[in-house]
């Protein structure tokens, strides 16, 4: 079992456990190399213009420039113009999230997640003619693709959306609106969930929806958490897509976009991991230099406590993603990890919360100004929710995970 030069801060549980000297089963020089290539991508790139960028939006061009680095493109096969490597598995996934997530939100380069979440529909079940518009393009950094499914009446709940798409000739008249659209401002291309047929899940289709299409309105929404990326409301009035513009089968796009959401949890959840440790690293150097009483904060039994409590559930945490990592690059199938994904990101949301709590009470003062000392402690505080509701609620996944393990319970005991 290989171990690595350690990297990184050394401080105990600020840095994974195989940055800091522990023998590991998952990762291989090569993960070495390129966990290298992108801190250092963030370290001069992205974390220095942060401040800036949250208050302007960060340049669309930084796709690009990612992209020339070799990074920006490690999931896509290179006939779309990707860049994985020949050893590719989920592991370099798990890095490149995590090294991203150093900022401690803010949301820059979050277009990248959103396209790793609008591209796989079009990518497995699209046709020849929605591959060659959409995938070289976006996967180049030279376009966007948001994925466009949560409306006002239906977030959670995918199987009751109301936008409906109804067939007129070689078109679909597209109508209604959809909410909390992530990258909407970037967007060029929407992977948009309607409704072509009756109620429930048998009616949603999947539609490639282009952004200069009269009719498509975006706009942006002001969110809790600080956004260098873009938060938006999305109003389809008449909008005439192309049937060929239709993704997969008509019908099929509910298990389309489940078929996804494995994916999509174990991206949160690898970010909200490591934004979980940034607040374990911001508290446990403050307590190391704040004195109170005549004594550091790190001489209260208190504060020592609130620390070994961060320091335990972030160290689960990264074991439990590590765990999931592992099932995606072993090749088990999309359907049997739903229940490992749900709870995965439950307890990448609660870890989270639960750090950012114990962080700001360390802090004290200085975590609630956006300035000085604390000012991450306090934008990470607003970025909770953030992780907690998009991709499922807590209270959705931790249901779904039970239905799922009785539903099996039942299949096993009508064996015996």
């Amino acid at each position: 079992m290989p171990k690595f030069e350690r990297f990184g801060n050394q401080i105990p549980f600020c840095e994974p456990a195989w940055y800091q000297g522990h023998h590991t089963p998952y990762y291989t020089e090569k993960h070495v190399q390129f966990r290298a290539r992108v801190r250092e991508f963030v370290e001069k790139e992205m974390k220095p213009n942060i401040d800036k960028w949250i208050k302007t939006g960060y340049p669309k061009s930084l796709h690009e420039e990612i992209y020339k680095t070799g990074l920006g493109a490690i999931l896509y096969p290179k006939e779309y113009g990707g860049q994985r490597p020949d050893d590719f598995d989920a592991f370099y996934e798990v890095i490149m999230i995590d090294e991203m997530a150093r900022c401690g939100g803010g949301g820059v380069l979050g277009q990248g997640g959103i396209n790793s979440m609008a591209l796989p529909p079009i990518m497995n079940f699209g046709s020849d003619y929605l591959k060659e518009l959409v995938l070289r393009p976006v996967i180049t950094g030279k376009k966007a693709c948001c994925l466009a499914i949560s409306e006002s009446g239906a977030g959670s709940d995918v199987a009751n959306i109301e936008t409906t798409a109804e067939r007129d000739g070689d078109f679909f008249v597209v109508n209604g609106h959809k909410k909390w659209i992530t990258g909407g401002l970037f967007g060029d291309f929407f992977t948009t969930a309607v409704r072509t047929g009756g109620e429930g899940m048998g009616g949603i289709s999947l539609l490639l929806i282009e952004r200069d299409t009269p009719g498509v309105n975006v706009r942006k929404m002001e969110t809790q958490f600080d956004n260098a990326h873009n938060t938006t409301f999305i109003t389809f009035d008449n909008v005439r897509v192309p049937a060929k513009n239709l993704i997969g089968e008509e019908g099929q796009g509910f298990f389309y976009i489940v078929h996804n959401f494995n994916h999509e949890r174990l991206v949160i959840s690898i970010s909200a991991a490591r934004m979980s440790r940034l607040c374990y690293e911001e508290a446990i150097k403050y307590a190391l230099k704040r004195k109170t009483f005549g004594k550091t904060l790190v001489q209260h039994q208190l504060v020592r406590f609130k620390l070994a409590e961060m320091a335990r559930q972030i160290e689960s945490l990264h074991d439990f993603v590590e765990r999931t990592a592992y099932q995606f690059a072993s090749g088990v199938p999309d359907a049997k990890l739903g229940g490992q994904c749900a709870l995965l990101k439950v307890q990448a949301s609660k870890t989270f919360e639960f750090c950012s709590r114990e962080a700001s009470q360390i802090f004290g003062g200085s975590s609630i100004v956006k300035e000085g000392q604390g000012k991450l402690v306090e934008r990470m505080a607003r970025e909770v929710r953030a992780q907690a509701i998009p991709g499922g609620s807590e209270e959705i996944l931790l249901d779904f995970t039970i239905r799922d393990a009785v539903a099996k319970a039942k299949r096993l005991n009508s064996k015996l």
